[in-house]
């Protein structure tokens, strides 16, 4: 549907009553039974968050709960809006996400926004696995050491990119022309990619939503393609880069979803 298409006309029951049901239900699965008689400053806002969110977005697409969390964690910690990653991350635990793989959602996070920010969100997620019990650190999920870091992390880049990082660095002068595309070959791929928790599928399509959420568009057309082709079918991007617009901003997702378009039209 584009931006200017009118939406559905009113079902013949009361679709307001369904919608906002449906968003109770899912975040009752999320987050627990809310006391929807509790005083709030901003009901009005407050309910059309949650109809969009719970009631709208979890609706589209076919993606189960906790791939949802995990994207939404990926999105969050992007961005950086810590007091609701605290709380997405102890929903992703009560869907069923395991600690690896909240932990390592925000551990590859690293390469795209730096270290400072990415230490921000691995201390939050750590403060919730710690609430509920879990000790850190978790089971080593490394499987690379400086030996062969390069070369897995190689092997990955390339089937998912081919030489095309390598070749948009051409011409940079002196160590530079190895240095830079060698640090993304061996930091991103090669210390992360490598990792245990997530498969190379789940890390792309959680760092396409990072990327999205980053506002970094030009980075946006290889990763949709590089999604697909680490195993994500169109519509699980699209269902994923949907998961993330109410967290990122609509203008924002769609972007990315125009991007998801070129490909299908490329395709």
């Amino acid at each position: 549907m584009s931006e200017n298409a009118a939406g559905p006309g009113p079902a013949p029951e009361d679709p307001g009553q369904d919608r906002v049901e449906r968003s109770e239900e899912v975040f009752e699965r999320l987050f627990g039974v809310r006391d929807r008689h509790a005083p709030e400053k901003h009901p009005e806002f407050m309910q059309i968050l949650r109809s969009v969110i719970f009631g709208d977005v979890f609706a589209t697409g076919d993606l189960d709960d906790r791939t949802r969390e995990l994207v939404t964690v990926s999105v969050l910690g992007a961005l950086q809006t810590l007091p609701q990653l605290r709380a997405h991350s102890a929903a992703a635990l009560n869907v069923g996400v395991k600690p690896v793989e909240l932990l390592e959602t925000v551990y590859q996070l690293a390469p795209l926004i730096g270290f400072p920010r990415a230490l921000n969100a691995i201390g939050v997620v750590s403060e919730v696995l710690t609430e509920r019990g879990h000790t850190l650190p978790l089971p080593t999920q490394g499987t690379v050491d400086d030996d062969d870091r390069h070369a897995r992390g190689l092997e990955i880049q390339r089937e998912l990119y081919g030489d095309e990082i390598a070749e948009s660095t051409e011409g940079l002068p002196g160590e530079f022309a190895s240095a830079v595309p060698g640090f993304l070959t061996d930091f991103h791929f090669g210390d992360f990619w490598t990792r245990g928790g997530l498969d190379v599928a789940t890390r792309e399509l959680l760092l396409l939503v990072a990327i999205a959420a980053a506002g970094l568009t030009p980075q946006l057309e290889p990763h949709v393609a590089a999604a697909v082709r680490a195993g994500n079918d169109v519509e699980t991007v699209l269902a994923a880069l949907v998961q993330g617009f109410p967290y990122m901003g609509y203008p924002v997702a769609l972007n990315a979803i125009r991007q998801v378009q070129a490909y299908l039209r490329e395709v």
